[in-house]
C-alpha cells in the first residue's frame, strides 16, 4: 500500500514573478513537498527522503527524481532489474553534503552502492549489515568518520569494499574476515589504527588490501595473508607496520605489486620473494630493512620497478638481478652497498632509470651500460667509483639525466656525451677530472644544468657554448680554467645561474653578458679578470647577486648598475676600483649586503645609500680612501648588523651610529674620527681593535668618553679639588671592597652551581651558556633583549633531542617559539642513539652552529612542543608558514661557507614542511638537494662569520696586508635565496622516487 512520510520543506527564496523552467522545478519540489506526501513506494520512499535531508536545494542531475514516480528506475544514477528493483546507484564527483544513506535495507535487490567525492557525512550506519545483497560498497573520496561498523561482516556476497580517503578511524574489523567473497579491501589514507588482522587470510578470493597511509596501523604483516592464493595486490605504506617480510608472501604466485614503503619494516628479504613470478612493482624503500639482497630477485622476470632506496642493505648488488629483463626502474640509493655496478645490467635492454647515489659503490662504469639503451636517468653519485667515464655511454641518445658526482673519477670528460642529445642535466663535480670541456657538450640542445664543481679541468670555456641555448645553470666553481669568457655566452637568453668563481680567468667580461637576461646569479669571484664592470650589467635586471671579488677590476663602478632593484647582495671587494661610490645604488631598493671593501673608492659616502631600508646584513667600506663625516642618515638603517668602515679618512664624530640598535658588529679603525662615544650597551661592548688608530676620539673605555659623563661635568675651583681627590680616594678604597666581594659571590656561585651544574650543563649546554652573540640574517622588528630575557626554565614548553624550545612574548605582543639547540657533544649522543637523524646531520654538522629558530605564531594558534625525536629533518627546525629568524648563540666563530649551508638547509626545510603533504620533499629528494647544497659550499669560501675576540691581531694582520677585517667576510651568504636553491635542487632527485600507492 501507499506510504506516507512527511518531509520537511526546504527555506528557498525566488523571484516568482519572473518565471522560467528553474523556478518551475522548485515550484514542483516545494509544492511536493510542503505537505505528507503518498510514495508509490519503499524505494522510492528512501531514495527521496535522504537526498531531502539537505536543506540546499538537490543537484541539476537529481532534478528527475519525482517522488511521484511508481519506481525510481528512470531516475539518474539508478539502476534496476527487469523488476523495476533498484540494483545499483552510482553518484560520482557530485557535491551532496549528505550523510551515509541509512535504510538502505529498504532495497532489497541492491548490490552496488558507488557514491565516491561526494562529500558524504557521518558514519557508516550498523544497518548496512542488513542489505546482504550487497556485493560492492564504494563511498570513497568522501568525509566519512567513526569506526568501520562489524556488521559488514555479514554481508556474505561482498566483493569490493571501497572506503579510502575518507576519516574514519578505530582498527579494521576483524569480522571483516567472514566475508568469505571479497576480493578487493581498499582503506588506504584514512586514521585507522591497530593490527592488520590475522582473519584476512581466510579471504581466499582477496585479489587487493590496500591499507596504506593510515599513520597508526601497527603491528606485522600476518603471516597468514600468505593463504591469500589470489592475492595480487599488497598496499601498507605511510604506516607503523614493523617486523619482518614474512617468508610465506613467496607463496603467492599471482603477486604483482607489494607496497611497503615508508613503514618500520626489519631484517632481511626474505629469499622467497623471488617465487612471486607474476611480481610487477617491488616498492620497499625508507624502511630499515637490512643484510644483503637475494639473488633469488633474479628469478622475477616480470619485475619492471625495485624501489628499495634508504634501507640499510648492505653486501654487492647481485649479478642476477641483471636477469629481470622486464626493468625498467632500479633504485638502490642511500643504503650501504659495496661492490661493482653489475656489467649484467647491460642486459636490461628496457632499463629506463639506474640510480645508486650514496652508497658504498667502487669499481668502474662498466662500459657495457651503453647496452642499455632506453636509460633515461643513471645516478652513481656519492660513491667510491673510480676509474674514467666510458666513451660508449655517448651512444645513450635517450639519456637526460647523469650524475656522477662525489667520486673518484679521473681522466677528461669525453666527448663522446655530445652523443646523448637528450641529456638535460650532467653533474660530475667532485671527482678529479681533468683536461678541457668538450665543446661537443654545448651542442646539446636540451642541456640546462651543467655542474663541474672542485675538479681538475684546465683550458677555457669554448666559444661553442652559445649553442647551447637552453642551459639555465653552468657551475664550474673551483678548477683551473682560464682564458676569457667567450662573448658567445650572451647567446644563452635562458641562464639564471652562472657561477665561473676559483679559476683563472683572465681578461675582461664581455659586453655581451649583458643579454643573458634572465641570470638572477653571477658569481666570477676570485679570478684575475681585468678592465672596467661592463655597462652592460643593468640590463640583468632579474639579478639578485653580483659577486666580482677578488680580480682586478679597474675604474669607477657604473651609475647603472642602480637600475638592479632586485639585487640583494652586490660584493665587488678586493679589486682596484676607484672613483666616487655612485649615489645611484641607493636606488638598489632589495640590497641586504654591499661590499665595496678594499679598492681605492674616495669622495665622500653618499647619503642615498642608506635610504636602502632592506640594507640589514651587512655594509662594508672599509679599506678605501673615503673622507667626510658619516651622513646622519645613516640613522635609518636600523636593522642593519655588521658595518665595517675602518681604513679610511672619514672624520666628525660617531654620533650618528647610536640608533643603529640592531647592530652586532662595528668597525670604524684607523680613521679620523673624534670626540666622545654614544652611550649605549653596544658601544660600552667594543674592543679596543674596533675604536683603534683614531688619534681625536676618546676610546680608552672608561666612562669619561662616553657622552652621558659630560652631564656630570662642572668647572671646579681650587677648594673643590681636594675634595675632589679626597672623593676619589674613596672611589678608590670602595672599587677594592666591591671586588673582593665580586670574587666571594662568584665563588659562591660557582659552588652553586657545582651542586646543580650536571643538569644545567646537560640543557642549556655548559656554564657560558648565557653568553650570546646575535647574528640576525633577515629583517627583524625585535631585539636580541626581547628573547634573552624569555628563556627561563618557566617558558620551556618543550625539550627534543636536538634542543629545548621556549615561548616568548615579545614587546609588540607577538608570540614566538624559540628553539635553543643542544651544543655539540649533547648532540653527538642522540646522534649515537638515533642513527636515521645522523644520515641527514653528519655531513653538515648542523647541530654544532648553536642556532635558535624561531616560529612566528598567528591567531590562537598553540606552539606545538612536540619535535619529532630522529624522524625528520624538521626535528632541528621547525617552520610553519609565518616568518622565521635565525639566531646565532655559539660563541665559537664558524666559517661562512658553514653558515651559507646553513642558509640553504633552512630553505630545504621550507620545502619539506610544505602545507600540501604530496608536495613535500621524500628523505631521498631531501639527503640529494643536502649532498648539492654542500657544492654550494665552493661558491662563497671567504673565511670565518664572526672570529673570536683577537679582532686586534687580526686587524694588525689585515693592516699588514693591505687587506680588509675579516669579521666582515663571513656575512655573504651567497645564494641562500630559494629560488635558484632549495626549490631547483629538487630537479636533482628521481622523478619516480615518490610512488603514490597505498
Amino acid at each position: 500500500m501507499p506510504i506516507l512520510i512527511p518531509v520537511p520543506m526546504p527555506r528557498q527564496h525566488f523571484n516568482i514573478a519572473t518565471p522560467n523552467h528553474h523556478n518551475l522545478v522548485i515550484l514542483l519540489v516545494l509544492t511536493l513537498l510542503s505537505f505528507p506526501t503518498c510514495f508509490a513506494n519503499n524505494e522510492v520512499a528512501t531514495l527521496v527522503s535522504w537526498l531531502h535531508i539537505s536543506p540546499s536545494l538537490p543537484h541539476s542531475s537529481f532534478l528527475n527524481w519525482n517522488p511521484l514516480d511508481p519506481n525510481p528506475c528512470n531516475w539518474s544514477h539508478i539502476t534496476c532489474s527487469d523488476q523495476k528493483l533498484v540494483t545499483q546507484i552510482t553518484i560520482q564527483s557530485i557535491e551532496l553534503a549528505l550523510p551515509f544513506p541509512s535504510n538502505l535495507s529498504s532495497l532489497k535487490s541492491l548490490e552496488k552502492l558507488v557514491i565516491s567525492g561526494a562529500n558524504l557525512t557521518g558514519t557508516i550506519p550498523l544497518d548496512i549489515g542488513l542489505s546482504t545483497s550487497l556485493t560492492s560498497i564504494d563511498v570513497s573520496a568522501n568525509s566519512l568518520v567513526g569506526t568501520i561498523t562489524t556488521s559488514i561482516g555479514e554481508l556474505q556476497n561482498l566483493q569490493d569494499l571501497i572506503l579510502n580517503s575518507n576519516q574514519l578511524t578505530g582498527k579494521i574489523p576483524v569480522e571483516i574476515g567472514n566475508c568469505t567473497n571479497l576480493r578487493n579491501l581498499i582503506l588506504f589514507d584514512n586514521q585507522l589504527s591497530g593490527d592488520v588482522p590475522i582473519e584476512l587470510g581466510k579471504l581466499s578470493n582477496l585479489e587487493a588490501i590496500r591499507a596504506g597511509g593510515n599513520r597508526d596501523v601497527t603491528g606485522k604483516i600476518p603471516d597468514e595473508l600468505g593463504n591469500c592464493q589470489n592475492l595480487k595486490v599488497i598496499g601498507l605504506a605511510a604506516t607503523k607496520i614493523s617486523g619482518s617480510l614474512p617468508a610465506s608472501l613467496g607463496k603467492l604466485g599471482k603477486l604483482q605489486t607489494l607496497s611497503v614503503y615508508t613503514t618500520m619494516l626489519l631484517g632481511e628479504i626474505p629469499p622467497d620473494l623471488g617465487n612471486c613470478s607474476e611480481l610487477v612493482d617491488l616498492y620497499l624503500y625508507e624502511n630499515s630493512l637490512s643484510g644483503s639482497l637475494p639473488p633469488e630477485l633474479g628469478n622475477l622476470q616480470k619485475l619492471e620497478k625495485m624501489l628499495l632506496w634508504q634501507n640499510d642493505f648492505l653486501g654487492p648488488i647481485p649479478d642476477e638481478i641483471g636477469n629481470c629483463r622486464s626493468l625498467k626502474i632500479v633504485d638502490l640509493s642511500l643504503n650501504s652497498l659495496s661492490g661493482s655496478i653489475p656489467e649484467s645490467f647491460g642486459n636490461l635492454s628496457k632499463l629506463e632509470e639506474l640510480m645508486v647515489s650514496n652508497n658504498n659503490i667502487s669499481g668502474f662504469i662498466p662500459p657495457v651500460l651503453s647496452n642499455a639503451t632506453a636509460l633515461v636517468q643513471l645516478q652513481l653519485d656519492t660513491n667510491q667509483i673510480r676509474g674514467t667515464i666510458p666513451v660508449e655511454l655517448g651512444t645513450l641518445r635517450g639519456l637526460s639525466v647523469f650524475f656522477a658526482w662525489e667520486n673518484k673519477l679521473e681522466g677528461s670528460i669525453p666527448s663522446a656525451l655530445g652523443g646523448c642529445t637528450s641529456l638535460q642535466a650532467m653533474d660530475l663535480s667532485h671527482n678529479l677530472l681533468t683536461g678541457r670541456i668538450p665543446s661537443s657538450l654545448f651542442r646539446l640542445q636540451n642541456l640546462t644544468k651543467l655542474l663541474l664543481i672542485s675538479n681538475d679541468i684546465s683550458g677555457s670555456i669554448p666559444p661553442e657554448i652559445g649553442n647551447c641555448r637552453s642551459l639555465i645553470r653552468l657551475r664550474l666553481v673551483s678548477n683551473r680554467i682560464s682564458g676569457e669568457i667567450p662573448k658567445e655566452i650572451g647567446f644563452l637568453k635562458s641562464l639564471s645561474f652562472l657561477d665561473l668563481s676559483l679559476n683563472h680567468f683572465v681578461g675582461s667580461v664581455p659586453d655581451e653578458i649583458g643579454n643573458c637576461t634572465e641570470l638572477q646569479m653571477l658569481n666570477l669571484s676570485n679570478n684575475s679578470f681585468g678592465g672596467s664592470l661592463p655597462l652592460s650589467l643593468s640590463s640583468l635586471t632579474k639579478l639578485q647577486v653580483l659577486d666580482v671579488s677578488d680580480n682586478k677590476f679597474q675604474g669607477q663602478i657604473p651609475g647603472s648598475l642602480g637600475h638592479l632593484s632586485s639585487l640583494n647582495r652586490l660584493i665587488l671587494s678586493r679589486n682596484a676600483l676607484s672613483g666616487p661610490i655612485p649615489s645611484s645604488l641607493g636606488r638598489c631598493w632589495n640590497l641586504q649586503l654591499l661590499d665595496l671593501s678594499s679598492n681605492s673608492f674616495s669622495g665622500t659616502i653618499p647619503g642615498e645609500l642608506f635610504e636602502i631600508e632592506g640594507l640589514n646584513i651587512a655594509l662594508n667600506l672599509s679599506w678605501n680612501a673615503l673622507t667626510g663625516v658619516i651622513p646622519p642618515q645613516i640613522s635609518a638603517l636600523t636593522k642593519l648588523s655588521t658595518l665595517d668602515l675602518s681604513h679610511n679618512r672619514l672624520g666628525g664624530d660617531l654620533m650618528a651610529l647610536s640608533g643603529l640598535e640592531n647592530l652586532v658588529s662595528l668597525n670604524i679603525s684607523y680613521n679620523n674620527f673624534t670626540g666622545y662615544l654614544p652611550d649605549n650597551k653596544f658601544f660600552r661592548q667594543l674592543s679596543s681593535a674596533e675604536l683603534a688608530g683614531n688619534r681625536g676620539l676618546c676610546s680608552s673605555g672608561h666612562d669619561s668618553c662616553f657622552l652621558s659623563y659630560l652631564g656630570g661635568l662642572r668647572p671646579q675651583n681650587s677648594s673643590d679639588s681636594n675634595r675632589s681627590m679626597r672623593l676619589k680616594w674613596a672611589i678608590a678604597l670602595l672599587s677594592v671592597v666591591a671586588v673582593a666581594m665580586a670574587v666571594v659571590g662568584v665563588v659562591a656561585v660557582f659552588r652553586v652551581q657545582k651542586v646543580n651544574g650536571d643538569e644545567t650543563d646537560s640543557e642549556m649546554g655548559g656554564g657560558n651558556s648565557f653568553l650570546w652573540k646575535f647574528t640576525p640574517f633577515q629583517k627583524l622588528n625585535f631585539s636580541v633583549e626581547q628573547i634573552l630575557r624569555c628563556l627561563v626554565e618557566a617558558n620551556v614548553i618543550g625539550k627534543g633531542c636536538s634542543g629545548i624550545v621556549y615561548r616568548a612574548e615579545l614587546d609588540t605582543g607577538e608570540v614566538v617559539a624559540v628553539k635553543k639547540l643542544w651544543p655539540t657533544t649533547t648532540a653527538a649522543r642522540y646522534n649515537e642513539e638515533y642513527g636515521y637523524m645522523m644520515k641527514i646531520t653528519e655531513k653538515s654538522d648542523v647541530y654544532s652552529y648553536g642556532i635558535v629558530v624561531l616560529e612566528v605564531l598567528t591567531g590562537k594558534q598553540p606552539i606545538d612542543p612536540t619535535i619529532p625525536e630522529g624522524l625528520h629533518i624538521v626535528d632541528w627546525v621547525k617552520l610553519r608558514k609565518g616568518a622565521t629568524d635565525v639566531l646565532d648563540s655559539s660563541l665559537r666563530a664558524r666559517p661562512e661557507s658553514e653558515i651559507n649551508e646553513m642558509m640553504q638547509t633552512l630553505g630545504v626545510a621550507l620545502l619539506c614542511v610544505n602545507p600540501s603533504p604530496d608536495d613535500r620533499p621524500t628523505m631521498k629528494d631531501v639527503e640529494a638537494m643536502l649532498d648539492e647544497i654542500r657544492h654550494e659550499r665552493e661558491e662563497f669560501v671567504k673565511v670565518d662569520l664572526l672570529l673570536k675576540a683577537n679582532g686586534e691581531q687580526d686587524d694588525e694582520k689585515s693592516a699588514n696586508s693591505g687587506g680588509p677585517s675579516k669579521k666582515m667576510e663571513g656575512l655573504y651568504l651567497g645564494s641562500n635565496n630559494t629560488s635558484f636553491s632549495a626549490s631547483s635542487l629538487l630537479y636533482s632527485s628521481s622523478s619516480n622516487a615518490k610512488v603514490a600507492f597505498k
